[in-house]
């Protein structure tokens, strides 16, 4: 009797520690901590394969690692994307890797040509203080984000985006996501004129750059003078006139975090707006993976699709879900930004450990015109992915 009972006890045991199991794996997040298991290997070995200062950027046509040094607009991303894969697994050693690529940038502070300092910068020593809330990132974020606001000009209303000599005055949309760096700098520093250029930059994007179906100009020119548009056109998309999809995204990041910052109605019905526009597109493939222009011929030719763009998708789903936080119901938003996450995560997008030169996400567009980094990994596209799957797993409460 005493072994029967014994036996009986055992077998609950089993029972009850199965049952535990089960509710601690969740069937629906399967693919999550697939997906993070494999961020944890890719960024450990990517460390340990790249040097600081030199950061994998894309891979080549010829299989060979495009490296971004010290002055390339994307070499701020993969010591973010360090960092976030930090924050997704809990790995240590992540931690100190992030710490030496993002101090590799400390020169960065010094440059003033370009308002990718917000890329360069904000992405990297902006993670680190976040995280780390260590003083020692300051200074950089300092120096960088007044060399940003030296290139707002109040005539025209924006921050020149770049100084090629061809053009007069540029404003490209790109520039909406260095606003963030701005207003958190703004707080940071007790600058509020550098939320003050942020604010009229963006209302002056609004007024520019976006069409009656609210798709988005790549770029407009001004006159430095009068503030005058002289032209609006493209340097990345199809056309002047077409949608360059990660130009639709980087408007639709801009404005969610625009108005995460101020509580203007107006850049949440601009973000809104640009969802909309993105969420219901007759060119939106069933996979939610755009492709690099949503005018272009072949956008959804089965036979010869168009090269796809899962930088630009991982930068729609990090805004949706930023967005769902803005809303009354952002349901809506949070289910298309999971389903770009979960095809982005399957193995169509998603490489697998040891693969892709150590980047995590496959098929992505730099600049399609110049026929530059088309159908390969890039490394701003990592970045947005970590950290959509960071706001996700902070909405649906996912212990890391």
């Amino acid at each position: 009797m005493k072994k029967k009972l014994s036996l009986l006890l055992a077998l609950s045991a089993i029972t009850i520690n199965s049952f535990a199991n089960l509710k601690q794996e969740d069937p629906s997040l399967v693919w999550f901590k697939k997906t993070t298991e494999t961020i944890r290997f890719q960024l450990n070995k990517a460390a340990q394969t790249y040097k600081p200062g030199k950061n994998p950027r894309s891979v080549n046509p010829d299989g060979t690692v495009r490296l971004a040094g010290l002055t390339d607009w994307t070499t701020g991303f993969f010591p973010g994307s360090l960092w976030y894969g930090y924050e997704l697994t809990g790995d240590k050693i992540l931690a100190e890797e992030a710490k030496k690529f993002t101090l590799a940038l400390d020169s960065i502070r010094n440059i003033k040509n370009t308002h990718d300092v917000g890329f360069m910068l904000y992405c990297s020593y902006g993670n680190a203080y976040r995280i780390t809330g260590d003083k020692t990132y300051l200074p950089a974020l300092a120096d960088g984000a007044a060399n940003l606001y030296a290139r707002f000009s109040p005539t025209v209303g924006a921050i020149r985006s770049w100084d090629f000599e061809w053009l007069h005055y540029p404003v490209i949309i790109d520039n909406m996501m260095n606003l963030e760096y701005l207003y958190w700098s703004a707080s940071a520093f007790s600058k509020p004129e550098y939320a003050t250029a942020a604010n009229t930059h963006a209302l002056t994007t609004i007024k520019n750059h976006f069409r009656k179906d609210f798709s988005s100009y790549h770029l407009v020119d001004y006159d430095p003078k009068t503030g005058k548009v002289l032209r609006k056109g493209t340097h990345q998309g199809v056309t002047d006139d077409s949608a360059w999809a990660r130009g639709q995204a980087w408007g639709l990041y801009g404005y969610t975090m625009c108005y995460a910052n101020t509580k203007n109605p107006k850049f949440l019905q601009q973000a809104e707006s640009i969802a909309a526009f993105l969420m219901n597109h007759p060119r939106m493939p069933k996979d939610k993976i755009p492709v690099w222009d949503f005018d272009v011929h072949n956008a959804l030719d089965t036979a010869e699709l168009a090269p796809r763009d899962a930088s630009a998708a991982a930068v729609i789903a990090s805004a949706l879900l930023d967005l769902s936080t803005q809303v009354k119901d952002g349901k809506k938003y949070i289910s298309y930004a999971e389903a770009i996450l979960k095809s982005l995560s399957s193995d169509a997008y998603l490489a697998k450990p040891g693969e892709n030169n150590y980047f995590l996400l496959k098929h992505s567009v730099g600049a399609f015109l110049y026929n530059s980094e088309i159908d390969t990994p890039l490394d701003y596209a990592d970045y947005y992915y970590l950290e959509a799957l960071k706001r996700y797993a902070s909405l649906k409460k996912i212990e890391i």
